[in-house]
Parts: C-alpha cells; sequence; structure tokens
C-alpha cells in the first residue's frame, strides 16, 4: 500500500511552483533557441506549521508541465518542555508531484500532491517513524501582467500574478505525535481546512531575471480540536541564465526568503512554545536541456526564533526534475 501510495503521488501531474521563462537575447549567439525556466521553491512540508506554501505558489508560464520533486528538511528540538531537556533530532522527508494547467491567457491552476515519510531520533536512541500522504493543495492564479512571448522584445519585461485556493486536509493528523515534543509539525498534515493568498512578482533582462512573492495561509480548527498558526511566507530571487548551445542552458541563482508563524491553539487555549520565525539564505543550480529541467536547492537558516527557541531549522535540501509538456 506504501509504495501504491507513493506510485500514485508521481502520477499526478501537479504544481505550485514558480517559473520565470527567459528568451535568448541578442547577448545570445544567433542559433541559440532555447527556452529557461527557472523555478521559485515550493515547501509543502509540515516544517515548523504543518502546512505547504513556504516559498511560494507560483510566477507565470503559459503551458502545462510536470514535475516531481524531494524535498528534505532537518531540526533539532526539545524532548519536552523544560530547559534542560535534551534535543532530539528530526528529519521531515517529502515527496511532490506536481503540475499546473493554464486556463485561457490570464488564469493559471496550480496543484500539489506531497507524500511525506518523517523520523525522529530521541536521546534513549529510540525512534519515531511516520509515512503517507500529505496535504493536497489547490490554487488559481489571475495574470495581471504578462510577459511577451516573443524574441524581439527590448527592455525590462514584468510579470504579476495574484491568486488564492485551499489546503485540503488529505494528511492525517495525530495528537499522539506531540506528546513529549514540542515541535508540533511532527505530522502527515495540519487535518484542517487551510486558505491561501499569494501575490508573485517577476522582472527578466537579457539573461537576469530576479522574482518575488508573498503569500499567506489561514489555518482553521481541525476535528481533534487543534489549529495551528496562521503563516506569512515572503521569498526574493535573482538569477542569471546562460545558453551553452541551443538545447541546454544552465541558471545559477540566489536568494533569501522568510517564514513567520502564530501561535498554535488547543481546545481554544494557546500552544506554549509554538509560532516564530526564521530568515533563509538560498542558492539553487538548475540544468534545462529542451523540455527537462533538472535543479538542486540548498537553504541555511540566517537567523531563526522558532517555537521560543525550542525548535531549530538546521537545513533544507531540495532535488527537482521538471518536464514542459
Amino acid at each position: 500500500m506504501k509504495n501504491l501510495t507513493i506510485i500514485t503521488c508521481l502520477l499526478v501531474a501537479c504544481n505550485a511552483f514558480a517559473m520565470h521563462k527567459t528568451e535568448p537575447t541578442d547577448s545570445l549567439p544567433a542559433t541559440a533557441t532555447t527556452k529557461h525556466y527557472v523555478f521559485e521553491d515550493f515547501c509543502d512540508t509540515c516544517g515548523c506549521s504543518g502546512n505547504g506554501g513556504s516559498m511560494g505558489f507560483g510566477t507565470g508560464l503559459d503551458t502545462n508541465f510536470a514535475g516531481v520533486r524531494y524535498i528534505s528538511q532537518s531540526y533539532r528540538s526539545r524532548d519536552g518542555i523544560f530547559n534542560n531537556s535534551p534535543w532530539i533530532d528530526e528529519n521531515f522527508n517529502t515527496l511532490q508531484a506536481w503540475g499546473r494547467i493554464p486556463l485561457g491567457k490570464r488564469f493559471l491552476v496550480n496543484a500539489i500532491v506531497p507524500y511525506h515519510f518523517h523520523n525522529r531520533e530521541f536521546a534513549n536512541e529510540s525512534s519515531q517513524n511516520i509515512d503517507g500522504l500529505g496535504d493536497i493543495t489547490l490554487l488559481g492564479f489571475y495574470k495581471i501582467l504578462a510577459k511577451q512571448d516573443s524574441i524581439m522584445v527590448v527592455g525590462p519585461q514584468h510579470s504579476l500574478q495574484v491568486g488564492g485556493g485551499v489546503k485540503m486536509p488529505t494528511g492525517s493528523f495525530d495528537r499522539a505525535n506531540n506528546t513529549g515534543s514540542v515541535n508540533t509539525s511532527f505530522q502527515l498534515g495540519t487535518g484542517s481546512w487551510d486558505y491561501v493568498t499569494a501575490v508573485n512578482y517577476g522582472l527578466t533582462h537579457n539573461n537576469w531575471g530576479m522574482s518575488a512573492m508573498v503569500n499567506y495561509t489561514f489555518k482553521t480548527k481541525n476535528t481533534k480540536d487543534y489549529q495551528f498558526g496562521n503563516q506569512l511566507n515572503y521569498g526574493l530571487n535573482t538569477y542569471k541564465t546562460y545558453y551553452l548551445s541551443n538545447d541546454f542552458a544552465l541558471t545559477p541563482a540566489v536568494g533569501v526568503s522568510g517564514e513567520n508563524y502564530d501561535e498554535d491553539e488547543s481546545y481554544g487555549l494557546t500552544v506554549l512554545n509554538t509560532g516564530g520565525n526564521v530568515f533563509f539564505g538560498k542558492f539553487s543550480v538548475e540544468a534545462s536541456y529542451k523540455t527537462y529541467s533538472l535543479g538542486v536547492t540548498t537553504m541555511l537558516p540566517i537567523d531563526q526564533d522558532l517555537n521560543n527557541g525550542k525548535v531549530e531549522v538546521k537545513n533544507r535540501l531540495s532535488l527537482y526534475l521538471n518536464i514542459n509538456i
């Protein structure tokens, strides 16, 4: 059953992540025709809040595509509520399938299907593992500004999208997973219907580009009378595309991103040692060949204060393969 679920996730074509398309310009060889796509990170994992969208929901290309992405997140958290409680290591792993469908010239529909397999090691050398389908996210975007699809365009091009959507409680939530630990996000999902609003902006000129995003997730109470705190996410990336041949391009990118979480509530009362913020630095490299894109992204915390200092992000790493169809 576990393998069947993973295969199902891989076959579902869904995407909620951001893309910028950079066309060949006068600075490129006359024969260069490669269309390259730069992706904003999208992270539909429990992380520190049990929700998705920690790095953005998409900036736009008018085409269909599908992809698979693996995300690894490493944390350490207190095994208990006291200052002298021992630290435990936690690893959040997610396999995502995503796809995107444009509806006309102005509307885009995005979706993402995650499969989680998380584990944590306690101070007494015991361990806990959970795995299963996560929360499926569906989003729609309207393009207020759209870049022109032409190699004859001169000068900077702008894109602007606004949208919103829903994260469905398809991932399970188990209160027992929170027993003895301050990290309430060791879950497969929030167990609640959550609602997302998002804005994405892009700027490209010649081979250079910049993307910015902000989104906000409104959490609701789940059937176990637990409510994760609302979440604000923002990010900024800059990149440059190097066209190495007609079919092959390489794009390094650097950026920063931030996540802010409100406190959780349980039975209507604030949960101690929840909420907080984290600020990341990010570096990524993407290689594209014809309609394929292969990339790696690493994120390291610059500053953080999560769960009153009782949860710490160590690093995040992602690998992805996408196909323009």
